[in-house]
């Protein structure tokens, strides 16, 4: 296991989408410099029967060893670098914060296929081995307990694809964590519009002439048109869209910033991270959850609507669980709401008290 200091730049793209969801005010609070790591996985079986040699993990963590451990795990298409931004380590990581790293050893994963772990565009493209979120929870755990040996966590807290993988953190290592806190997220199988979308982009990627099949020599030109629909329809806020954009001038406006954005993304890498969700489902083994369990969702999720009923039911069946709704507002932006901290930060420090 190597160690080593520094932290790479937050991709244009994903610095781009979190300033427009969390706000151009948000300071940064003053917590320890983050520190960077790899561990290897030796003969990692995937759930599809592949086996890697050595998959690498990389992680960030923040604060000393001797912290109480907490396991931070981000969204599809994110990184360590895309939880360490001011709306979110800014408004916990700090003194007197929720998870102040004075207290806390913050251990950050980047996923299988994400940031500097393995991935496609290591040079397998399209032959590197099909993930899932249970495989990717499965490297998450071997780093925990065999790169890092630590066998207990206090909390685990993940947002989108991280509160997908929190779920099932919770099922199936029930003794090794005291809290999760999944966000924007629901532990019922990826379906309805959710998927529909996802399924959507990545087709509207891999139909692209440019595409080849994963053997492209540069990035399909429709992919940046995926993305950008894709986000605008499960991200932002009805409010918050009809407040920024009023008007088709406005609309326009948002609309050429966002295809302007430079995009940072490779196809391969792009279309496994989505596409890791296809057989998501949670729902099985809530009954075996037995940390206390805080899910917190916007009402205003686009791809997590509450008026379904299915997270009402779900929690049902979790024996110390309950629901934070964060009211719809201006100042929500739909499934990106819960990566702005200020939204929940009262109910995670009443959680961890």
């Amino acid at each position: 296991m190597r160690r080593f200091l520094s932290i790479s730049p937050l991709p244009a793209i994903l610095a781009a989408a979190i300033s427009a969801l969390s706000g151009a005010d948000a300071i940064a609070a003053d917590y320890p410099s983050p520190s960077q790591g790899e561990f290897i996985a030796h003969n990692f079986k995937f759930h599809g029967g592949e086996v890697m040699p050595e998959l690498k993990l990389h992680y960030t963590t923040v604060g000393e060893p001797t912290g109480q451990p907490i396991l931070v795990l981000h969204g599809s298409g994110g990184s360590a670098a895309s939880m360490l931004t001011p709306a979110f380590a800014g408004e916990l990581f700090g003194a007197g914060e929720p998870l102040d790293a004075s207290k806390y050893y913050i251990i950050i994963p980047d996923g299988i296929g994400h940031g500097k772990s393995s991935k496609p565009s290591d040079g397998m493209k399209a032959a590197f081995p099909k993930y899932d979120y249970d495989d990717m929870v499965e490297a998450q755990h071997r780093l925990v307990t065999e790169g890092l040996k630590i066998n207990h966590l206090r909390l685990v807290i993940g947002n989108s694809m991280g509160g997908m993988q929190t779920w099932l953190w919770a099922e199936k290592y029930p003794d090794m964590i005291d809290l999760a806190v999944p966000m924007a997220s629901q532990p019922t199988a990826m379906a309805a519009r959710n998927w529909i979308l996802r399924r959507m982009m990545i087709e509207t990627i891999r139909n692209d002439p440019d595409y080849n099949n994963g053997n492209y020599t540069r990035q399909p030109r429709m992919m940046k048109y995926a993305i950008a629909a894709f986000g605008f329809a499960t991200s932002g806020g009805t409010l918050a869209y009809q407040s920024r954009a009023p008007t088709a001038d406005k609309a326009d406006q948002l609309v050429d910033q966002r295809l302007a954005t430079p995009l940072t993304s490779d196809a391969n890498d792009f279309i496994y991270q989505w596409e890791a969700s296809h057989d998501y489902d949670a729902s099985s083994g809530l009954s075996r959850i037995m940390a206390r369990l805080l899910a917190i969702n916007s009402a205003d999720d686009e791809r997590n609507p509450p008026e379904t009923g299915v997270m009402t039911d779900a929690l049902k069946q979790v024996r110390h669980g309950k629901l934070y709704l964060i009211p719809a507002s201006n100042e929500t932006r739909g499934h990106g709401t819960t990566a702005n901290a200020k939204f929940y930060k009262q109910q995670l420090e009443e959680l961890l008290r």
